[in-house]
């Protein structure tokens, strides 16, 4: 009998690990991965814990790409973000912005409190993406601590648009989402509504920007909740996007030290 001699990789999710080793990490100045996600609506054909589940994944793969160069760790994922626009769909759970406030305030404390002064908190929702960059000042102000953000699917856009045939980047229960949930868990994934699932196009970079424009609930925007078209959507594609996305947030996180 053969005996593999390769060492199991590093164990990288935090409520996977003990106090102990976790104050070893902390004492080894590891970087925390933050996950801040969403629990809503994604279409007919996929369940409303995607941003959740996508973003666990990413960070789980970022922090293995990460872990034989330097201390990292996965925290347990923020699960409810800011989703008031797609409530009339249903299936959804959304917070105040100032709840989100006080929520993001108090993990945070905690792992500054568990020894860790590197905190990056990774966004999977397009939602929360105008709230974190104003809330990363007042963290950082309120704690006396560098807080970081990054929205994983921005930092890999250019190598996504590269792998998707329908779109540039991710959208919305969209061919890039769509691919990675049938990646990540394909029983999630309800083939039989796929013929269903596409909608307007959404430009989440265009949105962003300082124009004039009002907010609308995502029921003005799509019909069927549904930006982007999963109905070419594959595994394949998925497994590419994920490696991608995690690829891109670990090289940013090795190339440059945002607490420096």
């Amino acid at each position: 009998m053969t005996v593999s001699t390769e060492m199991a990789p590093p164990e990288v999710a935090w409520n996977r690990l003990s106090a102990e080793a976790l104050n070893d990490l902390a004492r080894r100045d590891a970087i925390v991965l933050l996950p801040v996600a969403s629990t809503e609506q994604h279409g007919p054909h996929l369940p409303t814990g995607v941003d959740d589940f996508l973003g666990t994944a990413v960070c789980r793969r970022t922090a293995e790409l990460v872990a034989p160069d330097r201390p990292i760790v996965v925290a347990p994922t923020v699960w409810c973000g800011l989703a008031d626009h797609h409530v009339a769909f249903g299936g959804t759970f959304t917070l105040s912005l100032a709840t989100y406030h006080a929520l993001l305030r108090d993990l945070c404390r905690s792992i500054l409190a568990a020894g860790f002064r590197k905190v990056v908190l990774v966004n999977s929702h397009g939602g929360n993406i105008t709230a974190l960059s104003s809330l990363a000042v007042e963290l950082t102000r309120e704690l006396d601590a560098p807080i970081a953000t990054a929205t994983y699917f921005m930092e890999a856009a250019d190598a996504v648009s590269g792998i998707l045939e329908d779109q540039g980047n991710v959208m919305h229960a969209c061919e890039a989402e769509t691919s990675m949930m049938m990646a990540l868990d394909s029983d999630l994934v309800d083939a039989t509504r796929l013929a269903e699932a596409h909608g307007p196009g959404f430009d989440i970079a265009d949105s962003l920007m300082p124009t004039l424009k009002r907010v609308r609930g995502w029921q003005e925007v799509s019909r069927g909740g549904v930006a982007g078209d999963a109905r070419r959507a594959s595994a394949a594609k998925g497994e590419a996007v994920l490696d991608a996305c995690a690829l891109a947030l670990a090289a940013r996180l090795r190339a440059g030290d945002p607490w420096a």
